[in-house]
């Protein structure tokens, strides 16, 4: 992790233009444990700002399926670790009843999650190279002046800078 895949997912997800694009959004971070209920549960709270307490996946799918009925919309999971298809399934036969045009972002440091969500070809973020991260760096630890200003600085910042291998969430 440290890649910056929540980073980028957020920065689309609360652009104005997407606002204006999606009927519906709404965020779910996933992590390990992957529970369609608690997801589903999520999404249609988010999305109502109302906490509901059915205690059934069924019920929560219906509702989130009524709310959804010709809606675009664009949902965010993040963070998704689990590798089981037939999770993925149960968890999205609702989303069927969106509009055409809707979007699920799923943010993952597992290319096997990816694969079987079986939508478009995964978009990878590399690590940074050292210029970059050091240019990142220096943004940030010299905030209005130059690093040329502090030499003494320079050689730890430098090996703070490699300690960090590439990853922006490091530095």
């Amino acid at each position: 992790g440290g890649v910056g895949k929540t980073t980028l997912a957020q920065l689309v997800y609360i652009d104005k233009r997407v606002d204006e694009w999606f009927d519906i959004k709404a965020w779910v971070c996933v992590s390990e444990e992957f529970d369609a209920f608690r997801v589903t549960k999520t999404i249609l709270e988010e999305i109502t700002s109302i906490c509901d307490s059915s205690q059934n996946l069924n019920q929560l799918q219906l509702k989130l399926k009524e709310k959804l009925l010709g809606k675009k919309f664009l949902f965010v999971l993040d963070d998704v670790w689990n590798e089981k298809y037939v999770d993925w399934e149960e968890l999205r036969s609702p989303f069927c009843f969106g509009a055409k045009n809707s979007k699920i972002v799923v943010t993952t440091r597992n290319e096997s999650v990816a694969s079987i969500m079986r939508t478009v070809p995964t978009y990878h973020l590399n690590i940074l190279s050292d210029e970059d991260c050091w240019g990142l760096f220096a943004k940030h630890a010299f905030v209005d002046t130059s690093p040329s200003m502090h030499p003494n600085l320079i050689a730890t910042s430098e090996a703070m800078v490699k300690r960090c291998r590439g990853l922006p969430l490091a530095l």
